[in-house]
C-alpha cells in the first residue's frame, strides 16, 4: 500500500508537468502563427495595436491572477529608483515586441523563428558589451554556427524581405538586451522579482508607451479595426484569443520554470522553435528550400551546443 502511493504521486506529478509543457508549447506556438495570421493573412495591419491588445491582456490578467487568485504572492515595488528600472525593462520590452509583430508582416513564421535563435549571440554580445562579462572561449565558439546558419538560412529563403529581417534582428536583439538588463538592473535581493510580479508592473508602462505610438504611427486603426470586425464575424474572437495567449505564455512559461530546471527549460525552449516551424510550413505553406532548412538546423545546434558549454565551464 505505503510503496503505490508514492508511485502514484509520481505519476500524478509526471502528468502534471507533462501537461504544463503541451499547454505551454500550445499558448507559445498558437500565438505566435495568430499573429501571424492576423498581420499577413487577414488584413489587420497594425502590430503596435496588437501589441498593445497584448499588453492590456496581460496587465488585467495578471492583476487577477495575483491579487485575487494568488498564484504567487505579491511582490511590493520599494522605491522610485525600483520603478524606474521597471519602466527602462518595460520600454525595451516594448521594442523587441513590436519588432517582431512587424517582421511578421514581411516573412514567413519559419525564417523569423531562425532568425529568433540567435539571441543567445546577442545576449553573449550584451553581457560582454555592458558588464564585461567574459565567457569560455569554448562558448563563444559555439556562436559561431548560430550566426552562420542564420547567415545560410537568409540565402536560402525564398520570400526574404530586409526590412522585415531587420525588424526581425532588432527585435532579437531588444529582447536579449532585456534580459541582461534586467540582470543588472534587478540583481540586488531588494528588488528582485519573480517574472509574474515583473510582468504585473511592466504591461501596464508598456500599455501607456504603446498607445500614442499607436495613434500617432497607425492613424486608422480603431477605424479600420472595427471595419475588419464587421467584414469578419470572427475578428473580435481572433483578438481576444490572441491576447488571452499572449498572457497565457508568460504565466505557463512561469509555471514550467517552477516545476522543471533551467536546463529542462532550455532544451524545451529549442525544440519548441523547431516545432513552430514545422507547423507554420504545415499551416501556411510557405516555400522552404534544403539551404534554409540546413541553417536553421544549424543554428539549432549551434543554440544547443551554448547551452552545453555555458553549463560545462560556468
Amino acid at each position: 500500500m505505503s510503496s503505490s502511493q508514492p508511485s502514484s504521486s509520481s505519476k500524478k506529478q509526471t502528468l502534471f508537468i507533462t501537461s504544463l509543457i503541451i499547454l505551454w508549447y500550445s499558448s507559445n506556438i498558437g500565438v505566435l502563427l495568430l499573429n501571424k495570421f492576423l498581420l499577413s493573412n487577414y488584413g489587420f495591419r497594425f502590430p503596435i495595436f496588437l501589441t498593445m491588445c497584448h499588453m492590456s491582456a496581460c496587465s488585467l490578467l495578471s492583476y487577477i491572477s495575483i491579487v485575487f487568485m494568488k498564484v504567487v504572492p505579491v511582490q511590493q515595488l520599494k522605491s522610485r529608483r525600483q520603478f524606474l528600472k521597471i519602466a527602462t525593462l518595460s520600454i525595451v520590452f516594448c521594442g523587441s515586441v513590436v519588432g517582431g509583430n512587424i517582421s511578421l508582416r514581411y516573412l514567413a513564421v519559419s525564417f523569423n523563428q531562425a532568425v529568433g535563435a540567435t539571441t543567445p549571440f546577442f545576449t553573449a554580445l550584451f553581457a560582454y558589451l555592458v558588464s564585461f562579462k567574459r565567457e569560455a572561449w569554448v562558448t563563444y565558439a559555439a556562436l559561431v554556427p548560430v550566426v552562420a546558419g542564420v547567415v545560410i538560412a537568409s540565402g536560402g529563403e525564398p520570400g526574404f524581405h530586409w526590412f522585415g529581417f531587420i525588424m526581425c534582428i532588432s527585435a532579437t536583439a531588444a529582447r536579449a538586451f532585456k534580459s541582461v538588463l534586467q540582470g543588472i538592473l534587478l540583481s540586488s535581493e531588494g528588488e528582485k522579482l519573480n517574472s509574474m510580479n515583473l510582468m504585473l508592473y511592466m504591461s501596464p508602462i508598456a500599455v501607456i508607451v504603446l498607445m500614442p505610438a499607436t495613434l500617432m504611427m497607425e492613424h486608422n486603426v480603431l477605424e479600420e479595426t472595427l471595419s475588419l470586425g464587421r467584414k469578419h464575424r470572427y475578428m473580435w474572437l481572433l483578438l481576444f484569443v490572441n491576447s488571452t495567449m499572449a498572457y497565457s505564455a508568460n504565466l505557463l512559461n512561469f509555471l514550467v520554470t517552477k516545476h522543471t530546471s533551467a536546463l529542462t527549460l532550455q532544451v524545451l525552449g529549442n525544440a519548441k522553435g523547431a516545432v513552430a516551424v514545422v507547423i507554420s510550413i504545415l499551416l501556411f505553406k510557405n516555400p522552404v528550400t534544403f539551404i534554409g532548412i540546413a541553417g536553421y538546423t544549424m543554428t539549432v545546434f549551434g543554440v544547443v551546443a551554448y547551452g552545453e558549454t555555458k553549463r560545462i565551464f560556468r
